[in-house]
């Protein structure tokens, strides 16, 4: 029997575990697999291995993982193939096979332009735009990042943009703000988060002590939340993880 396992990678906020939960759930309604469990990687429940275990106690023999993540770093290549291969060895016969994150997809350019339209009423010749990042000592998130902005930059004609990211890669948020004082009429912050959490609450705070000490106005976009257009690119990830066997794990 076939089972859908989604991975979120979880927080210790309970609003941001709901929205992950809901935001899948409003996706998998419509997908014909008898079997369907959210869990999360770390700070929340149920974990992987108690989803997992759900899967097989209902009857699966075949799980096809979705992570519910928007760019591929450590967690996707070593945390979760690590707990998965681990589990596989304690269920031989059952199937596992690994599916991709939400990654690079041209239809991210127009929910992240919808957000800043959201948040302004039009952007100058002198507006700049952060795409804020989580970060990663992984070099694909930096490069992947980097191609989301520019295919935003490429669609719509926004005059200036620049990727940067919360903690471990570069250049940080905090550095790229501070460098934007003085030179442009107005700073667009573009959260490239999924949902709310203590990354978001830590931007607020970053803004509003820079608004205050550099008089000069910023605005922070919403995340990218529960719009139709990131349940469409999930769908698409899941269709193709139940279509493919390029990530089983054996």
């Amino acid at each position: 029997m076939k089972a859908l396992l989604f991975i979120c990678h979880g927080t210790r906020l309970q609003k941001g575990r709901y929205e992950a939960e809901e935001f899948v759930k409003q996706c998998i309604n419509s997908v014909a697999v008898p079997i369907k469990e959210v869990c999360f990687l770390e700070l929340a429940e149920p974990s992987i291995s108690q989803g997992f275990n759900a899967c097989i106690q209902k009857g699966a023999t075949s799980i096809s993982v979705v992570p519910v993540f928007l760019l591929s770093a450590n967690h996707i290549k070593i945390d979760i193939p690590k707990v998965l291969k681990y589990l596989k060895s304690q269920y031989p016969e059952t199937e596992v096979i690994l599916g991709r994150e939400l990654g690079v997809h041209d239809a991210l350019s127009h929910l992240l332009w919808e957000r800043i339209m959201n948040g302004v009423a039009s952007l100058s010749n002198n507006s700049h735009v952060l795409l804020v990042g989580r970060g990663s000592s992984d070099p694909d998130v930096k490069r992947d990042l980097e191609i989301i902005a520019s295919n935003l930059q490429q669609h719509y004609g926004i005059p200036s943009i620049q990727a940067c990211f919360l903690t471990g890669s570069v250049p940080s948020f905090e550095e790229v703000l501070w460098n934007s004082q003085n030179s442009y009429d107005q700073v667009v912050v573009v959260p490239y988060l999924l949902f709310s959490g203590l990354l978001i609450n830590g931007m607020k705070l970053t803004t509003k002590r820079y608004m205050e000490l550099s008089k000069q106005e910023v605005i922070l976009c919403e995340t990218l939340g529960y719009h139709p257009i990131l349940r469409e690119v999930l769908l698409t990830r899941i269709k193709e993880t139940l279509q493919t066997k390029e990530f089983a794990i054996f």
